[in-house]
């Protein structure tokens, strides 16, 4: 609170200063008397030497500053190593793939200012009510990788410490290691059905290919290839939950982001120091946010790559409780009933963020893009992230496909409908959408190349063709799912009722073919969280707009779909004699 009150963002009131000969912070450890001695100008900064004449303190846990957020310092005896990296490879430290309490931990460190249904929330949101759920489901994804069951499938050696780290961070060289990266994107997707949408493989996986191409970002300048490869590494051996901020406000949508009130509402380069950028406005929409660790702020929006589009043209990464920077989170989608109630909202409920940068400083060292908008149009094409991204969105959008399936079976067999012949024509649609997802995964593998950074990439049609076609027909499955259950979405007791005074009449009159009472409506409750809740509506909406706008997809499908040699049959059929 003082470092930010004396960086311009004033956070002390008056009364919180001791009287005494000099100027004191009730409740510091440690005050020190100092005479100036020199005053040195450096930058835009201004540097006082002082004579310490007097100083004392107290016992307590300290504050320190590093990696861009604040952290509290129980353990200051162990050493310097420490207070810099509190999950440091010494003796008793960690390093490499975190467990949930790491993680949980971790996350109640850091100090993420967060606005939501009327709440100011400035630190640990792992216990707030709107993102304990999902901080849960995300912490058992965590413990995934260091139980003795998932580790082999979740982790493999860093290439550097030796310790086991994310699977997503694998270098593919081969098809087996695509199959490997695959099958790790589907242990953790089955965990939740396919709902996180935001699980820490999809972005690690752009971050791998990012990686990578370090001679790409070079080219602007060599030290953005080191910035992103040294990023990279950071994630993959410290196992950083990141989230990410595309697209500007939806203002006017009949104008570019730049336009946009005199171009100040989109996050845009304000000015740049000795150290790094400052910048100012906002971005949509960064899901997960107020539980991520890092905030990667990446190109999307097309630009026209004019002198006055260089502002709004960079890719950077900061942690989420840097200063200056706050979300502004959509009203919570569940109603922190318990899990028979709210089976998936308890779970799995992805809070989705305005991201607003008040002056953010970002340090050059975090910097990847900047002020070239040709790098930022081809910022995921060029790289390969776009195919490795949607490797894993495919895989787990399979994993998605298979739970409705496996829903709407068991309403099926429940009330005693899965005789009907049109009951089995729409089960028969879920089960083609299920291998139609399998088949283009399988497509996309087999058919994979080395691209130039050395990275084995899937073949980029199959996945393209995926991504147009799941968020058509995912629509359809919540739709069968209100088909087969019907008015018995309506008729679903609360817990309490279920297993309190009113159980003798659920017993006997919600009883279902061959299931009892309290356990049909525990099936139908979570047949209406996927189907007619307000969560069913977001994972709706989220899957539908998933890569953007699916008119523009599908133009970008045919514009870089080779059709020439089809063109050719048809031109030579024309002319055969």
């Amino acid at each position: 609170m003082l470092a930010m009150h004396f960086a311009g963002r004033p956070q002390l009131e008056p009364a919180r200063l001791d009287a005494g000969s000099a100027p004191r912070l009730a409740g510091a450890l440690a005050h020190f008397e100092c005479h100036p001695r020199q005053t040195c100008e450096a930058g835009d900064h201004t540097l006082h030497i002082g004579e310490v004449v007097d100083f004392d303190y107290r016992r307590g846990d300290l504050l320190g500053f590093a990696c861009g957020r604040f952290v509290t310092i129980a353990e200051p005896s162990l050493g310097l190593e420490h207070l810099l990296c509190p999950r440091s490879t010494q003796p008793g430290g960690t390093m490499g793939a975190r467990s949930g309490r790491q993680y949980l931990d971790d996350l109640a460190r850091r100090r993420i200012h967060v606005q939501i249904d009327g709440d100011t929330t400035i630190g640990d949101t792992s216990d707030h009510p709107a993102f304990a759920g999902v901080a849960r489901s995300y912490a058992e994804l965590f413990d995934m990788q260091v139980s003795p069951e998932f580790r082999d499938v979740l982790t493999y050696p860093s290439p550097t410490p030796g310790d086991p780290v994310g699977t997503s961070f694998l270098v593919p060289e081969n098809a087996a290691d695509l199959a490997r990266r695959r099958e790790a994107f589907r242990t953790w997707a089955n965990h939740s059905f396919g709902m996180l949408g935001r699980t820490g493989d999809y972005l690690n996986s752009s971050l791998m290919a990012l990686g990578r191409a370090k001679s790409w970002f070079a080219q602007a300048d060599p030290a953005f290839g080191e910035n992103i490869e040294r990023y990279y590494q950071q994630v993959r051996e410290e196992d950083l939950l990141l989230t990410h901020t595309l697209i500007p406000p939806q203002i006017n949508r009949s104008v570019s982001g730049g336009q946009q009130g005199g171009g100040a509402l989109m996050a845009h380069v304000v000015r740049e120091d000795d150290n790094g950028i400052v910048v100012r406005g906002a971005r949509m929409l960064a899901t997960i946010a107020p539980i991520s660790d890092e905030l990667l702020v990446f190109p999307s929006t097309v630009l026209r790559g004019t002198p006055e589009d260089e502002p709004y043209s960079f890719a950077f990464a900061i942690p989420t409780d840097t200063p200056g920077l706050r979300f502004v989170a959509r009203q919570p989608l569940h109603s922190n009933r318990s899990a028979f109630d709210e089976p998936l909202a308890s779970r799995f409920e992805e809070s989705d963020c305005v991201v607003v940068f008040d002056d953010v400083h970002v340090p050059y060292e975090r910097v990847f893009v900047l002020r070239d908008p040709e790098l930022c149009n081809c910022f995921y094409s060029r790289t390969g992230a776009t195919t490795h991204m949607t490797h894993q969105v495919v895989t787990r959008t399979v994993t998605k496909s298979e739970f409705f399936l496996g829903l709407l079976s068991e309403l099926a067999d429940a009330i005693g409908i899965d005789g009907f012949q049109h009951i089995q024509q729409d089960i028969a649609e879920v089960i083609n959408a299920v291998e139609i997802g399998k088949a283009l995964l399988q497509s996309a593998e087999s058919q994979a190349t080395t691209n130039e950074f050395g990275v084995h990439t899937p073949l980029w049609a199959p996945l393209n063709t995926a991504r147009n076609w799941y968020p058509k027909a995912s629509q359809r499955f919540p739709e069968i799912v209100r088909k087969f259950a019907a008015s018995g979405l309506m008729a679903l007791p609360g817990e309490q009722d279920v297993f309190g005074a009113a159980a003798a009449d659920v017993e006997k009159y919600l009883q279902g073919k061959a299931i009892d009472g309290p356990e049909r409506v525990r099936l139908f409750k979570l047949a209406f969280d996927a189907s007619a809740s307000s969560f069913a509506g977001r994972q709706n909406l989220y899957e539908h707009f998933f890569f953007g706008d699916p008119v523009r997809m599908a133009g970008a499908l045919v514009n870089t779909y080779d059709r020439t040699d089809l063109r050719k049959r048809i031109q030579d059929f024309l002319h055969r004699d």
